[in-house]
């Protein structure tokens, strides 16, 4: 290690100025032949420029004459021991071997190439600073607003002629414009940062957005209105339809009365009751009905003249439903099923058999106290039984129908359980007619009347071609 720092104080030396040195006594030929041998092996070459920055005074001398008065150049110069090219006896430890001489000399040839490649880069970084304040000043130079001539005086010679300078190079100009379309940049995009941070306006495409959809929704709330009003429209011409049938089928009903009033000539005085209602085709819309209800019943006797004229089954001679039940009393022979009372969707099966296309006098009585039930069939009893919607009251407020069985209060017929003939003298009594006065009325010898619902023609109204005719229950029955 002290071997290495003496061989770096051997290459560094100071820095003395040329009087000083002359003023000193000169050195020994031998030693300073010597130094400048040593300095000689580690400076670069004169052509080279680095002994104008530090060299011997020969090196500065050279640069040119000195005027007269000027003040004596500084130079270094380097002051080095001799190095023996043998290597030294060694003595012991720590003495310099010929490795490390040779480490010394590389570290001084490192040292020659790390000071002239500093120099090049010096020399490199000046030239680039003195092209940069060029660039800089004829750029300033352009930015300069020509200035406009005073009134009175001569326009400006042109530019290349006498007392002007020459025009700007197309490079200053291409330089100036680029410039000047930046600012214009810069100024638009200054405009625009407010509009784009303030979140609260809305830009251009968001407004045509916005109206866009207040345009769509306005037109689903008028699509909306208009199925809405068809909707309704077409509520309101399905009413008046079903309305215009009803009437019309009254009509067509008065009709048809006032030309069997004609074909039989002019009646004389006939009872109220005196006439029966014929419904010719099995289908689901002759129907006659009753204009009066039922109040709340805890028992009743219903009887009624029947001629029937299907094939198969009887059908529905009447029933009567209620809104929160369809089959509150339906008397029904459907099919190849016998004949049935329902009272309260409850079945009882009644032994009447009404055929045999003859006219006949039925009643079925019931009461809710256990149920009972029993069936008459022209005045004489043929059945009777338990337990059919025992303690049920009869709710008020129904539809009666004649002819037709009722799926839903007052409507929805089904065909296939159609009454076709004819029937007459329908009453409701509210209590269990004895069979005495059953019998009278199957024979004709009295004329009772219900007490709930009476055989009125003002009290019947017919429907979809049944009508309304003459009937006398005891000549008709004889004729039978």
């Amino acid at each position: 290690m002290l071997a290495f720092l003496g061989a770096i104080i051997c290459i560094i030396a100071s820095v003395h100025p040329a009087g000083t040195a002359a003023s000193s006594s000169p050195p020994s030929s031998s030693s300073s032949s010597d130094n400048d041998s040593a300095a000689a092996a580690l400076l670069p070459p004169a052509d080279k420029g680095l002994g104008a920055l530090h060299g011997p005074a020969e090196a500065l001398a050279s640069a040119g004459p000195r005027l007269p008065g000027s003040p004596p150049p500084l130079f270094s110069r380097f002051v080095c021991t001799p190095l023996s090219a043998e290597c030294p006896a060694a003595t012991g430890p720590g003495t310099t071997g010929p490795e490390e001489l040779l480490a010394l000399r590389s570290a001084a040839a490192q040292l020659r190439r790390t000071a002239l490649e500093q120099k090049e880069r010096i020399r490199m970084d000046q030239e680039t600073i003195r092209e940069l304040t060029g660039k800089l000043s004829r750029c300033e130079g352009g930015f300069r607003a020509p200035q406009a001539p005073a009134a009175g005086l001569r326009a400006a010679p042109k530019p290349g002629t006498m007392g002007h300078p020459p025009a700007e190079p197309p490079a200053v100009r291409e330089l100036e414009e680029a410039v000047r379309a930046l600012q214009d940049r810069i100024e638009r995009i200054e405009q625009e940062l407010p509009a784009r941070a303030n979140g609260s306006v809305p830009t251009a495409p968001a407004l045509a957005r916005d109206a866009l959809h207040t345009k769509m929704e306005q037109l689903e709330e008028q699509l909306l209105s208009k199925i809405l009003t068809l909707q309704k429209e077409r509520q309101a011409a399905n009413s008046d339809r079903s309305q215009q049938q009803h009437d019309i089928e009254k009509e067509l009903n008065s009709l048809q009365s006032r030309v069997a009033e004609l074909e039989h000539g002019s009646p004389g005085y006939s009872p109220p009751d005196a006439f029966k209602v014929t419904i010719p085709v099995q289908n689901n819309y002759m129907y006659a009905r009753m204009k009066k209800s039922l109040p709340e019943l805890y028992a009743f006797t219903i009887c009624m003249w029947l001629k029937s004229k299907a094939l198969a089954g009887l059908g529905t001679p009447f029933s009567y439903s209620v809104p929160s039940q369809a089959n509150e009393i339906v008397l029904l022979e459907w099919g190849t099923n016998p004949l049935e009372l329902l009272i309260n969707d409850k079945v009882a099966q009644l032994p009447l058999s009404l055929k045999d296309k003859a006219w006949h006098h039925i009643c079925v009585a019931w009461t809710t106290r256990d149920g009972k039930w029993s069936a008459y069939q022209d005045g004489e009893q043929r059945g009777a039984g338990e337990n059919l919607a025992s303690w049920h009251a009869i709710k008020p407020q129904g539809v009666i129908i004649l002819g037709q069985e009722q799926d839903t209060l007052g409507g929805r017929f089904d065909a296939t359980q159609a009454f076709v003939g004819e029937l007459a003298q329908f009453g409701v009594w509210d209590h269990m007619l004895a069979p005495a006065e059953i019998l009278a009325l199957a024979n004709c010898t009295s004329r009772l009347q219900g007490n709930v619902i009476q055989w009125d023609d003002q009290a019947v109204e017919v429907f979809g071609g049944a009508s309304k005719g003459a009937f006398t229950a005891c000549e008709e029955g004889r004729k039978a």
